[in-house]
């Protein structure tokens, strides 16, 4: 029987994902010899085109300081969101794809870098350049990464991303459903701390020895 697989739903500009970065790191360290564990790029907010309002700006960093007093992540609040930005997720999740293509290991590593970048950082993501200089310092060669970053491929695997969440139900992030064989089991929703996750997680693994 194949093993259970672990399906991660999140994006890279959303706030409480970054929140649950160290919870989703500790999964991954504690349960990669039982199970495969795969990022899907959400799709937060795919080809936003206009400005943010300052009224949305408030309403996000209000989301931030959230985050950031519930989880004790970094962020940087002075001249964060400036003016004229667009919150447009899909370059960053592009990215991610993009470099999947690349080296499959270094998925988690860019996502969180971007993140970092975003969050603690408040470098523009959606920024082909800046996406590529992320990468390099990953080790990837950054026309390599722009290569593929500006392909149809990756575009087109990148909306399958953003697919394969809602038709797994997905409406918010981050989610995480374990897959065993068909049947898909809702671990978390939101940004649950380690103790509740590996709770579920533990309690669906063990259901499943049951049965078998």
């Amino acid at each position: 029987m194949k093993p259970p697989f672990l399906w991660y739903f999140a994006d890279p500009m959303c706030s409480w994902c970054w929140g649950f970065s160290p919870v989703i790191e500790s999964v991954r360290d504690d349960y990669r010899e039982r199970m495969k564990i795969a990022l899907v790029l959400g799709g937060l907010r795919p080809g936003t085109t206009a400005p943010m309002t300052a009224a949305g700006r408030e309403e996000i960093l209000h989301h931030w300081h959230q985050v950031h007093d519930r989880t004790g992540q970094d962020f940087r609040f002075e001249n964060a969101l400036p003016e004229g930005f667009i919150y447009d997720t899909e370059p960053a999740s592009r990215a991610v794809v993009a470099v999947g293509g690349l080296d499959p290991a270094l998925i988690f590593p860019l996502f969180k870098a971007i993140q970092s970048a975003f969050y603690a950082g408040g470098r523009d993501v959606t920024r082909p350049d800046v996406l590529a200089g992320l990468a390099a310092a990953l080790g990837v060669d950054a026309r390599a990464f722009l290569r593929a970053f500006d392909s149809d491929d990756a575009r087109a695997r990148t909306r399958a991303h953003f697919l394969q969440a809602r038709q797994a139900g997905v409406r918010g992030f981050p989610a995480l459903i374990l897959q065993q064989g068909t049947q898909l089991h809702p671990i978390s929703n939101g940004c649950q701390p380690l103790e509740t996750v590996r709770a579920a997680i533990d309690a669906r693994l063990a259901a499943d020895d049951a049965s078998n």
